[in-house]
């Protein structure tokens, strides 16, 4: 367990990217969602484990991902922000194969007992090469990631629909209410 890997999570769309590369800027240490760069992947080598393709191959490739990176930063010694967690990937998991993923390893690879949600926002939610599914989509993971995070013990902090430096100081303020 790491009382410093902070999980952003929430509604696909929601502004996490954003909110990461500001903690980033920041000087935070930030990794990015392992959906993402795995998507990258396959579409640049024809690869199949894609959301739209093979949920259940993209979620147990993202599962590996996500666990890595947390090997990748175990010695930071500061907060360290991820884009989606294996959290995400094993509720993804359970939705495509309607099997249980999350409590195994629920006990073992723990975050920090927040985890900062992105609201769904039509406003700024748009579909791309890399997301093609629409808001409806993810409106309908947003609420399985907030049942699976409360599964675990986690506690759900709803970010506002604000400015990408007014979340990254809400996000900051929390984290210094709870040292």
């Amino acid at each position: 367990m790491s009382d410093r890997f902070v999980v952003l999570s929430g509604c696909s769309g929601g502004g996490k990217s954003r909110l990461l590369a500001e903690l980033g800027n920041r000087g935070y240490a930030v990794v990015d969602e392992p959906g993402r760069r795995i998507v990258r992947e396959q579409l640049a080598h024809g690869g199949t484990a894609l959301p739209w393709i093979d949920l259940a191959a993209f979620a147990r490739r993202a599962m590996q991902v996500a666990l890595a990176d947390r090997e990748e930063v175990k010695g930071q010694s500061r907060w360290v922000f991820f884009d989606r967690s294996w959290v995400d990937a094993a509720s993804a998991l359970e939705h495509a194969v309607d099997e249980p993923v999350l409590e195994p390893l629920g006990s073992v690879h723990r975050y920090y007992s927040k985890v900062f949600f992105t609201p769904p926002w039509p406003e700024i939610f748009h579909s791309d090469p890399e997301r093609r599914h629409g808001l409806s989509e993810a409106i309908a993971e947003h609420e399985r990631l907030e049942r699976a995070y409360a599964r675990l013990g986690y506690r759900v902090v709803v970010l506002p629909k604000a400015s990408v430096e007014a979340r990254a100081n809400a996000v900051l303020a929390e984290l210094a209410s709870t040292t």
